[in-house]
């Protein structure tokens, strides 16, 4: 799971840099658009260490809601906000599982190995 969760991280890093084009919208000033955006990308390449410690799945909703409330300063926010979100619970549900699975194949090939005696 820490693998897929991560990449998700990283992903909205370069998607929230990139989305830094919204400075040339002329509604919003440059420190809005660099204080909303580099809040946003700090947090996903911190979070990236936290995933696997208590509550770290949970700072990584938190941070989904959060850019999907950003749309309220920056409204292309609120699309990017909804794409990760997505790829988030993809990441969390899809990663648990893979997790499961290795732990299952793990204990099969324990079971199944040769006793060295």
């Amino acid at each position: 799971m820490r693998t897929l969760c991560a990449s998700t991280l990283i992903g909205e890093f370069f998607v929230i840099f990139a989305g830094l084009v919204a400075m040339k919208d002329p509604d919003l000033s440059m420190g809005t658009v660099w204080t909303v955006s580099g809040i946003a990308m700090v947090l996903s390449v911190l979070l990236c260490g936290v995933i696997t410690r208590p509550g770290g799945i949970a700072l990584g909703w938190a941070l989904q809601i959060a850019l999907i409330a950003a749309g309220f300063v920056v409204p292309t926010m609120f699309f990017l906000g909804a794409i990760f979100a997505a790829l988030w619970w993809a990441s969390v549900h899809y990663g648990r599982k893979i997790d499961e699975a290795k732990a299952r194949f793990a204990a099969q090939a324990e079971a199944s190995a040769p006793d060295p005696a």
